[in-house]
């Protein structure tokens, strides 16, 4: 499934239950995509999102985010993908509503050059690839790293 054939495109991404994985531009995510579904990932537990795509999804996912989102991760976590896109990442939204799942699809992201992957679940945002700062993180805060584009992985370029 593409970002084009959601239901509603007006709608906010819903993220809990989904990793969300990030690709620099000289990523692979076609391959990743390939082996997310030889995995036994179907059309509908994954959504493709271009760099022009994620932009317009994360604008609206910014404009539209209620109190809640601010209080924890969630909304930094949207402005570090609309970064993430102008900057041409592309994106792989995956359901993976289980920890083994979503380990199957860190592994993925890891093996085609993922820059970011994390795991949404109701409470808890986990980030499944190494970052590439060794700063300790501090629970809910902006000190977890979760949200810096500057500590993307090798992989993504240049970090600022």
């Amino acid at each position: 499934m593409d970002a084009n054939q959601r239901l509603d495109p007006n709608s906010a991404l819903d993220r809990v239950g989904h990793v969300i994985v990030s690709f620099p531009p000289q990523a692979e995510l076609l391959g990743a995509l390939a082996a997310l579904v030889d995995a036994g990932f179907s059309n509908e537990d994954v959504i493709v999102f271009s760099a022009e795509q994620m932009t317009r999804q994360a604008r609206l996912d910014i404009a539209n985010a209620g109190m809640l989102a601010s209080i924890g991760q969630d909304l930094n976590l949207m402005k570090a993908d609309l970064e993430r896109a102008e900057r041409g990442c592309s994106f792989l939204v995956v359901r993976a509503g289980d920890d083994d799942k979503a380990a199957v699809v860190a592994g993925i992201a890891r093996r085609f050059n993922a820059s970011r992957a994390q795991k949404y679940g109701l409470l808890l945002i986990e980030e499944l690839l190494p970052n590439a700062s060794d700063d300790r993180q501090v629970f809910e805060s902006g000190d977890r790293g979760l949200d810096d584009v500057a500590t993307d992985t090798q992989h993504e370029g240049t970090a600022r």
